[in-house]
Order: C-alpha cells, then sequence, then structure tokens
C-alpha cells in the first residue's frame, strides 16, 4: 500500500484524480502512464510554442510520475521485469532531462513512445489474469 500511495501522491492533479481511490492497482499504474503521456504532450506543445517556464513544469510534473512509477516497482515479487522497469525509468528520467535542457522534440517523441508501448502493455493486463484471481475492479 505504501508503494501505491507514493504512486498516487506522484500522480499529481491529472484530471481523473476522483477515480484513484476506487481503482484497483493496474488501474492506478494505468492512470499514471496517462498523466505521464499528457504531460509529455503537454511539454511539447510548449517547447513548440516557445513557452519554457510551462514546458519545465511539465516535464518536471512527467519526471515525478516516473519517479513514483519507478517507486512502485516490487523488486522481490517483480524479478527481472522489475530490475529491467527500474532501468528503464532511470533511462526516461535521464532523458527527460535531457530534454528540459535542451528542448529536444527527437528525445522527448522516443521516450514518450516507449512510455505508450509501456502504457499499451498494461491495457492489456486484465485479460492476462483468471477471472477467479482478479480484484473487485478488474472483472469485465
Amino acid at each position: 500500500m505504501r508503494a501505491n500511495l507514493r504512486a498516487i501522491q506522484s500522480y499529481g492533479d491529472v484530471k481523473v484524480t476522483s477515480g484513484v481511490a476506487s481503482a484497483n492497482n493496474v488501474q492506478l499504474i494505468q492512470m499514471l502512464f496517462d498523466g505521464l503521456l499528457e504531460s509529455m504532450s503537454a511539454a511539447r506543445g510548449h517547447i513548440q510554442h516557445n513557452n519554457i517556464a510551462e514546458k519545465a513544469k511539465a516535464i518536471a510534473r512527467a519526471s515525478r510520475i516516473v519517479l513514483g512509477l519507478q517507486g512502485a516497482l516490487d523488486f522481490e515479487k517483480g524479478g527481472d521485469l522489475a530490475n529491467n522497469l527500474n532501468e528503464l525509468y532511470s533511462y526516461v528520467t535521464r532523458r527527460l532531462f535531457h530534454v528540459n535542457a535542451h528542448n529536444d522534440l527527437v528525445v522527448l517523441d522516443e521516450i514518450y513512445g516507449l512510455m505508450r508501448e509501456i502504457r499499451d502493455a498494461w491495457e492489456g493486463m486484465p485479460s492476462l489474469v483468471p477471472p477467479t484471481a482478479r480484484p473487485a475492479g478488474l472483472m469485465n
């Protein structure tokens, strides 16, 4: 639960925060990724419009979400997957710093694509869990 709380705290003011209290773990992760992708899209727009202060805020928010996702990893249960995600999140954090310093849209697009792929993988997660093993919020 502590890891979920850290993830929720990093989620910030994304429009769907009202759903956080009733969401299961998979839904929370999906919402974090949605907030991350939304922040990176906002940063892209701010870079294109030369709005540096708002770009910095959007990237800072994206970085907090990535750190929240990273902090929620369970290395005991997650094994190699958790370690690989940890490395990926560290990479994304470094690249976000680069984007912030250099307004590099190519790098922003790269990490957006990586995070979009992970988000899309989480979308299929409920279908991988047998119906009898699903928490209440995962039933179709």
